[in-house]
């Protein structure tokens, strides 16, 4: 859908900052002094970031009258709470430290001094606020021979583990731990030690591992067939082994705890115009939804779909009436045009780092608030009306994406890499090689008041502590408690039930419709997750952060065929998590159910308290990472 509507941005001079958000920014975003006392407001936060990235305009000619416009508009949409870039530019914009970057994937070459020299890299994008992403590929399988020395190699696990204690040392900027991601092809040699590296905690405990595969291999499982492992220093085939034991282990352990992911590496790279020049990319982010070429590195920003409902009382089919178009489109020409200027805004931990990142010009501009958007609608999560919604909204966003990039191209040119692509050189002239993500927005979704990414809501009801009066209060979802009140079902009684983590499902006097609307994410069945995840990918040249919930009576059977489910809709990756399945486990069902009051019955909880800053109990794993509901600490950090 294309609306060439000028609408302007809506002028926002104070931002409306909820309660938690300000508790997040005050902690982790706002500006301090040496005693870490904040000595910027939120909007001085949003000035600050959108004075810094507007600042770019004037290197490209633009009148500093002009860049000023551009200034105030990058401002009102994140005062506005419609845009929020990813956190390192909301934390480093306009001063002197720290990358502007979300994502980053470094080389890991075969070598001692490649090895080094990696470990070196990745601690300096870690000290200064970035994630990073490896492959383990082409590293010669343990026990193989080094000439040099006279040796025999450690193996790409004992890699791991080095690069894993390096990221332990680091802190980003003095605000955040490391967050990294490993992947290594299922035909390297050690592919079976790889799957099974976390199977208990211990040395690895600082990364993200998924499995790269391709749909030779996944046929290969479907038939119940061989297939060789290789070794890459040499090429030669080590042994054959089975596709299906294969796929098996990788099954089990993510049934077991959530790792490894899979990577469908020959989707990913369907949309990688660069790969005669650059090769393949065969790794990804800490959070998997942005694969990069090595060097590469991606700066996010997410629009927060929640602030386009413009309300209608028209029936559920007539979504499309309800949704501000000429806003939305303005909305993401602009957030494109924010992210483009990040690249030349931005500070590099390498030489490399920078000169292939500006080859490539990548941005990832995704989404936020898609959940709340369909609350707003009455449209329930797991429907497939919802799924068209998410898939018309995508492919606007990215027409508008593609288009303002090639507007880009005319005023500033294209890629430099661009000349090296596959792009039609008549139609496809683009200033960033690609242009959306998806990630998992775990913070700044928090700050921009709405549900995170793609994700259904988790939780309709928290337990906020308020430490200093020492008391534990009901945290609601706004929409969820409107129209409790509105339509009568509202009761001190129901929220406390949800907050100890009872299921509205099963809650008595609620109606059908509510509990349709409001349904959870664990209460979202596999299929309906990875389905709405292939929905957005349909139009999304970059992946999607997304995570696959599963009850914990969950058999390994039904981890398999959501696996295969996820490869057949042409998804570039997928993560799953069964409720439970963690050492550290917080906000999970158990089985020992107890009465409460008027006739609730809840299910007893498992918790055992993650590090974050507030000691709460509000820590959920969505899109990959845990995330504190109420602080905004999060185990991935970047976005």
């Amino acid at each position: 859908m294309t609306l060439k509507n000028n609408t302007s941005a809506r002028t926002k001079n104070e931002p409306i900052i909820s309660e938690q958000a300000s508790v997040i920014l005050k902690h982790r975003y706002l500006l301090k002094n040496n005693n870490n006392e904040p000595i910027e407001t939120p909007k001085e936060l949003f000035m600050r970031v959108a004075k810094a990235i507007s600042s770019i305009d004037t290197t490209y000619g633009k009148l500093s009258v002009d860049a000023l416009l551009t200034e105030k508009d990058f401002y009102s949409m994140m005062a506005s709470l419609e845009f929020i870039p990813n956190s390192p530019t909301l934390m480093n914009a306009g001063t002197e430290q720290g990358t502007l970057s979300a994502c980053f994937v470094l080389p890991l070459e075969d070598s001692m001094e490649g090895i080094m020299k990696s470990a070196t890299d990745a601690a300096m994008v870690q000290k200064f606020g970035g994630g990073t992403g490896f492959s383990l590929s082409k590293l010669r399988p343990r026990g193989a021979a080094i000439n040099s020395t006279h040796g025999i190699a450690c193996g790409p696990i004992e890699v791991l583990k080095t690069l894993s204690r390096v990221s332990s040392m680091i802190t980003q900027g003095g605000k955040r731990d490391g967050a990294n991601m490993a992947v290594m092809s299922v035909y390297h040699p050690n592919i079976l030690e790889f799957i099974e590296c976390k199977k208990s905690e211990g040395d690895i405990h600082n990364f993200n591992i998924s499995v790269g595969v391709d749909s030779t291999f996944m046929q290969l499982v479907k038939n119940d067939m061989d297939y060789s492992l290789i070794n890459p220093k040499d090429n030669t085939v080590v042994k054959h082994i089975s596709a299906r034991e294969v796929f098996s282990k990788i099954v089990e352990g993510a049934w077991l705890n959530g790792e490894p992911g899979m990577i469908f590496l020959d989707q990913v790279n369907k949309d990688n115009h660069v790969q005669k020049e650059y090769g393949e990319m065969i790794a990804t982010n800490p959070c998997g939804e942005q694969p990069l070429l090595p060097n590469e590195s991606c700066n996010l920003g997410s629009i927060n779909l929640a602030k386009f409902y413009q309300g209608s009382d028209g029936p559920a089919h007539a979504w499309k009436e309800k949704i501000d178009w000429g806003h939305l489109e303005h909305v993401t020409r602009t957030s494109v045009h924010f992210l483009d200027n990040v690249i030349d805004a931005n500070k590099y931990a390498t030489p490399a780092i920078e000169e292939m990142t500006k080859s490539t010009r990548k941005i990832g501009l995704g989404i936020m608030g898609f959940a709340d958007l369909l609350i707003q609608m009455q449209i329930s999560y797991g429907s497939q009306l919802a799924r068209e919604v998410g898939k018309d909204i995508m492919a606007s966003i990215r027409e508008w994406a593609d288009d303002e990039s090639k507007e880009l191209a005319k005023q500033r040119g294209t890629f430099p890499a661009w000349e090296k692509s596959n792009y039609d050189r008549e139609t496809e002239r683009f200033r960033n090689h690609c242009r959306l993500t998806v990630a998992p927005t775990g913070t700044i979704s928090m700050i921009a008041d709405t549900s995170s990414g793609i994700e259904p809501t988790f939780a309709l009801v928290w337990k906020k502590q308020n430490i200093l009066e020492g008391k534990t209060l009901n945290y609601v979802n706004k929409y969820f408690e409107a129209d409790a009140i509105k339509h009568g079902f509202h009761s001190e009684d129901l929220m406390d039930y949800l907050a100890e983590g009872g299921s509205l499902a099963t809650a008595p006097q609620v109606p059908n419709w509510a509990k349709a609307v409001y349904a959870t994410a664990p209460e979202i069945s596999p299929a309906d997750h990875v389905l709405m995840q292939a929905a957005f990918q349909k139009h999304c040249d970059s992946g999607i952060s997304k995570t696959i919930n599963f009850p914990n009576e969950a058999t390994i059977e039904d981890v398999e065929n959501t696996y295969m489910l996820a490869w057949e809709n042409d998804c570039k990756g997928i993560t799953v998590y069964r409720a439970g399945s963690r050492e550290k486990e917080v906000l999970v069902k158990g089985n020992k159910k107890e009465p409460v009051k008027d006739g609730y019955e809840l299910e007893e909880k498992m918790i055992e308290n993650k590090s974050c800053d507030c000691d709460s109990p509000n820590i959920v794993y969505e899109s990959g990472c845990e995330t504190c509901k109420y602080c905004g600490w999060s185990a991935c950090k970047i976005a």
